[in-house]
């Protein structure tokens, strides 16, 4: 395809809020490959789901011929960037920091080629530049070429102006100007002409193509992605069980699944063209045909797939499907110990125990009864199972209840269970 064709397709996918010298940078990707650069501040030990977008975003850059840059906020993650945010962030320190920007670095090198011949993504640490400058040369070099009444008026800052019980620090207030000169250095080092970044960067964004035209007479692009809002209206990725992270010890695989199999119907389509690399002529020919056969909860589960696969990797994504058909299929055959332990991380609830008195008493203590009562006319129901076996009379525990040693199932019903650990 013509690179003209790349902004183009990224539109159709919905992959553009904001856009700067669209027509200048397409012609100037028409003719030559480009360096363009995203960043990212290590402000906790895992990236989330929030930050997927702008990483495939990056990804089809490539994919394209152009060469993607990832800076590392060693430096201005010790501030901490307040757009949008209600409140100032609490200081991280070197240590944490530089541990944190390990594990991202480590976790990034899975979605971008750095091993190319033509266009290797290239990891780059703004601790690079701001460890060499003083407070001086910043003002002088960088400040001045910045009006506090502009900067006042962006959304991000005015949105902390106006209330009075938080405001906006000074530290807080020049983050802006760091992200711009970030922009100006890779700009003049590493010929970056296109800084993209989630919809609320748009601020920081322009301030660098500004500084860059104020300083090197130069005109740069700027692109931004959607920043996704869920129908509560909390940021995509956050549920009231938590943010969905990268980091498989931090959100399981399975966990990480299940939150693509639960998202709202009217989201299918349009995360699949965001989120995947699938045609947008098959994926509008899927979504005319989501009402044949309830055909909408097999593109659920084909999107929860390819985004599982590209995050966690394919053995990752073979282990949740045996979970799924475990749980959902009532498929006992390959289900595996390590399986189990990811279930019990934080695929459904589970107690730990020692000695249980029969079943009634294991469906109380797990709270899928409320009484021993309630436990016998589900059983009488036919209601229950352990290990996927329906089972019509009270139980005791036996060893062959105990999958590997250590697990056994309880479920009501097709969709309630927990895990007891032995």
């Amino acid at each position: 395809m013509s690179e003209f064709n790349l902004i183009t397709r990224l539109r159709d996918r919905g992959l553009i809020s904001h856009i700067a010298n669209e027509e200048s940078l397409s012609k100037l990707m028409k003719k030559n490959s480009i360096s363009l650069y995203c960043g990212f501040d290590p402000t906790d030990e895992s990236l989330h789901i929030g930050h997927l977008l702008p990483l495939i975003t990056l990804k089809r850059f490539q994919i394209a011929g152009h060469t993607p840059i990832i800076l590392i906020g060693g430096a201005t993650s010790l501030i901490g960037d307040p757009s949008f945010k209600e409140k100032e962030r609490i200081f991280n320190t070197n240590n944490n920091i530089n541990k944190w920007t390990e594990k991202i670095s480590k976790q990034i090198s899975q979605f971008l080629d750095f091993n190319s011949n033509k266009n290797s993504a290239l990891l780059l640490n703004n601790n690079m530049w701001f460890n060499k400058m003083n407070i001086l040369s910043f003002l002088r070099d960088v400040g001045k070429y910045f009006s506090i009444n502009t900067m006042i008026n962006r959304a991000a800052v005015k949105k902390r102006i106006i209330r009075p019980d938080q405001g906006i620090s000074f530290t807080e207030f020049s983050y802006n100007l760091l992200q711009a000169y970030d922009f100006f250095i890779l700009n003049k080092k590493y010929q970056v002409d296109l800084q993209i970044g989630g919809a609320d960067q748009w601020g920081n964004i322009s301030s660098g193509m500004h500084l860059i035209h104020r300083r090197s007479k130069k005109e740069v692009h700027g692109l931004t992605v959607p920043l996704l809002i869920q129908s509560n209206g909390t940021k995509f990725g956050k549920t009231e069980l938590g943010t969905i992270w990268l980091d498989a010890n931090k959100t399981s695989p399975y966990k990480f699944y299940q939150f693509w199999m639960n998202i709202e119907d009217s989201n299918v389509y349009y995360f699949l063209k965001l989120f995947t690399f699938i045609k947008v002529s098959e994926i509008n020919e899927r979504e005319q045909k989501k009402h044949i056969n309830n055909q909408i909860i097999n593109d659920k589960s084909f999107l929860a797939k390819n985004i599982t696969r590209l995050v966690h990797g394919k053995e990752n994504l073979l282990a949740v499907e045996r979970i799924t058909e475990f749980l959902f299929l009532k498929n006992i055959n390959h289900i595996q110990e390590s399986d189990l332990k990811q279930l019990k991380k934080d695929g459904i609830p589970f107690i730990n125990v020692d000695h249980i008195k029969d079943l009634q008493e294991a469906l109380v203590l797990t709270s899928l009864a409320q009484s021993r009562t309630q436990a016998k006319n589900m059983i009488i129901s036919n209601s229950i199972s352990i290990n996927t076996q329906k089972i019509r009379k009270n139980h005791i525990f036996n060893r062959q209840d105990k999958l590997f040693g250590k697990f056994t199932l309880l479920s009501r019903g097709k969709k309630n269970h927990s895990l007891l650990c032995w």
